[in-house]
């Protein structure tokens, strides 16, 4: 997700809204309402007056969806609708809502396994896929573990005006 925000940052869409939603975290049965929103009335429960969806939220900006691989199949084929067509309906909607966003997703997932087994969409897959960024696990790059301690040691040490002390003995 760092390295999410710090793409958009530093991009023509940084004064837009940089939305982040993690897949795995919001239950099969929420995720469509959650990033495609819902019309007043669509099911008991829904606001009065409907509510946007994160990727409306997110419209000339930047949507990053962690674990998209944790995505169930019917909202893949939702969203490579809104990445082909640049709009969305609202859940229980009738109208078609342009969107203009910048896609970016994260999964520790192997998604080409996963298309084999059925479970990823392979046309989504080609869609996402188009600049591939691969981060090693921590545990591959040990030499970027004393850098984070400072870091993070740096950071709280400011929030919490004091100055934390850490001993690697």
């Amino acid at each position: 997700s760092m390295l999410a925000k710090y793409i958009h940052d530093h991009s023509l869409r940084h004064n837009a809204k940089f939305v982040e939603i993690n897949c795995a975290a919001i239950p099969d049965n929420l995720i469509e309402s959650e990033l495609f929103g819902y019309s007043a009335g669509a099911f008991t429960g829904a606001k009065e007056g409907g509510k946007r969806g994160l990727i409306e939220i997110a419209n000339k900006g930047t949507l990053f969806l962690d674990e998209i691989g944790d995505m169930p199949l019917n909202i893949q084929a939702k969203l490579l609708n809104v990445l082909q067509n640049r709009q969305i309906t609202r859940v229980g909607g009738e109208e078609a809502i342009p969107v203009d966003i910048r896609l970016i997703t994260a999964t520790n997932f192997d998604l080409p396994a996963m298309i084999a087994e059925g479970r990823f969409r392979s046309e989504l897959y080609y869609r996402i896929n188009v600049v591939p960024i691969y981060i090693p696990p921590l545990r591959e790059r040990k030499e970027d573990i004393l850098p984070l301690i400072e870091h993070f040691r740096s950071k709280y040490s400011k929030i919490h005006k004091t100055n934390v002390v850490i001993s690697l003995n």
